[in-house]
C-alpha cells in the first residue's frame, strides 16, 4: 500500500493556511485533475480523490484539529479510508458547492451526469467516562433515534417501484440557467434545479410513507468503541452511523463528545496520574514500605527512605494513562506527591515524648533543609 502524503502537501498549502486558501488550493487541483478533463486517466482520478480527501479533513475545523494533533491515526478511528468508501459521485455531491453549479463542474465537457447522492446529517452524542474506562478503553451502547431507510420503499422514495422520469424543469441536466441584464451586458449564471435538486430525475409517484425522501424516523442501537487514553473535550467520530441520506444517499456520522468523571484517588495531568500520599510521621522519619494504588486496581510496594521530607515527589514510569491509539510517547507516569500527616490531638504521653524530641538538634532542621523548604515555597508562587 502506497505511503499516504501529508494533506497540507497534497493541497500545496502550509499548516497556517486559512479556510479560503485551502478552498482555493483544492479548487485549483480539482479542476486540473477533474475526470471530464482527463477521461480514462486513472492517475488523474487518484489525484482528484487524494485532493478531495485532503480537503474533506482540512476544511472541517474539528477534523483539522485532530489531524494536526494526531496525524492519520487519531481517536476518531483515523483518516485515510475516504478513497475506499467514496466514489466519484459522492465526492461531487459533498464538495461540488465550492465551485458553483451542478456538481461544481458544469463547464467541463457537459459536466458530470452521475446521480447526485444526498448525505445524511451527522448526530452528536455525549459520553461520560470514568478514569478506569479511559485507561482501558470501553465499548458503549447507545439507542439512537435517527433517520433510517424507509421500510416501505427501501430508500428509493418511489411508490411501488414506479421509478423516476426526466425532470421537466431542467430536462435532465440538473441545472438551470438564468440570464440577467447588467451594466456589463447580458450575464448568464447557472444554479441547481429547484425541482430535482440537481439530480436530473424526479420520482413519478412518491412513496406514501416517506413522502419521497426515502427515509423515516427510527431507532438503532449503536455500539461505539472508545479508545484508551481519550481526554475531556475529544471527539470520537463513528463513520456511517448518523442519519441516512435521502433516496439511498450516504449516511452521516456520529460524533461522540468525551466528558471525564472526577476520580477520588487520582488527578489527571495529560497522560500522567497524580497521587497524593499522606505519610505517617514515623515512616517519614524512620523509612519503610508503603503501598501505592494504580489505575489497574493493584498496589505497588515502594520503599521510603529515612528522613523523607514533605513535598518529595516520586515518579513511577509507565504507570499512568496510555496515549490515544499508541500515538505519542507511550504511557504516562504515576506521580506520587508526599505529604506528612501531623496529628491535631495527642495524649499526655505522646506530648511528653515529643517534648523530649524537641530538645534534640536532629528535630530542629539544619540550614540546608531550611533553604530547601524556602526554595520550594518560592517556586510554588513563581
Amino acid at each position: 500500500m502506497a505511503q499516504k502524503r501529508d494533506y497540507y502537501e497534497v493541497l500545496g498549502v502550509d499548516k497556517n493556511a486559512t479556510e479560503d486558501q485551502i478552498k482555493k488550493a483544492y479548487r485549483t487541483i480539482a479542476i486540473k485533475y477533474h475526470p471530464d478533463r482527463n477521461p480514462g486517466n486513472k492517475e488523474a482520478e487518484e489525484k482528484f480523490k487524494e485532493a478531495a480527501e485532503a480537503y474533506d479533513v482540512l476544511h472541517d475545523p474539528q477534523k483539522r484539529q485532530q489531524y494536526d494533533q494526531f496525524g492519520f491515526n487519531g481517536p476518531t478511528g483515523g483518516f485515510g479510508d475516504f478513497g475506499a468508501s467514496m466514489n466519484m459521485d459522492d465526492i461531487f455531491s459533498m464538495f461540488g458547492d465550492i465551485f458553483g453549479g451542478r456538481a461544481g463542474f458544469g463547464g467541463f465537457g457537459g459536466g458530470h451526469r452521475g446521480k447526485q447522492q444526498h448525505r445524511g446529517s451527522d448526530l452528536r452524542l455525549k459520553v461520560k467516562l470514568s478514569l478506569n474506562e479511559i485507561a482501558h478503553g470501553v465499548t458503549k451502547k447507545f439507542k439512537v433515534r435517527k433517520d433510517v431507510v424507509c421500510s416501505h420503499c427501501h430508500g428509493t422514495g418511489a411508490e411501488d417501484g414506479s421509478g423516476t422520469e426526466t425532470c421537466p424543469t431542467c430536462h435532465g441536466s440538473g441545472v438551470i440557467t438564468h440570464t440577467t441584464q447588467s451594466i456589463f451586458g447580458m450575464m448568464q449564471t447557472q444554479g441547481v434545479c429547484p425541482t430535482c435538486q440537481g439530480e436530473g430525475q424526479v420520482i413519478k409517484h412518491k412513496c406514501h410513507q416517506c413522502g419521497g425522501t426515502g427515509v423515516e424516523k427510527g431507532e438503532e442501537v449503536v455500539e461505539i468503541k472508545i479508545p484508551a487514553g481519550v481526554a475531556e473535550g475529544m471527539i470520537v467520530n463513528v463513520p456511517g452511523k448518523g442519519n441516512a441520506g435521502h433516496r439511498k444517499g450516504v449516511n452521516g456520522d456520529i460524533q461522540v463528545f468525551v466528558e471525564e468523571e472526577p476520580n477520588d484517588t487520582f488527578i489527571r495531568d495529560d497522560n500522567d496520574l497524580i497521587y497524593n500520599l499522606l505519610l505517617d510521621f514515623p515512616t517519614a522519619a524512620l523509612g519503610g514500605d508503603v503501598e501505592i494504588p494504580t489505575i489497574e486496581g493493584t498496589k505497588l510496594r515502594v520503599k521510603m527512605e529515612p528522613g523523607t521530607q514533605p513535598g518529595k515527589t516520586l515518579r513511577l514510569r509507565g504507570k499512568g494513562l496510555p496515549a490515544v491509539q499508541g500515538y505519542g510517547r507511550g504511557n504516562g507516569d504515576l506521580v506520587v506527591n508526599v505529604s506528612v500527616f501531623i496529628p491535631k490531638t495527642l495524649s499526655r504521653e505522646e506530648k511528653e515524648a515529643i517534648e523530649q524530641f524537641k530538645q534534640s538538634d536532629n528535630f530542629k532542621g539544619d540550614a540546608a533543609t531550611k533553604r530547601s523548604i524556602f526554595q520550594k515555597f518560592k517556586n510554588y508562587f513563581s
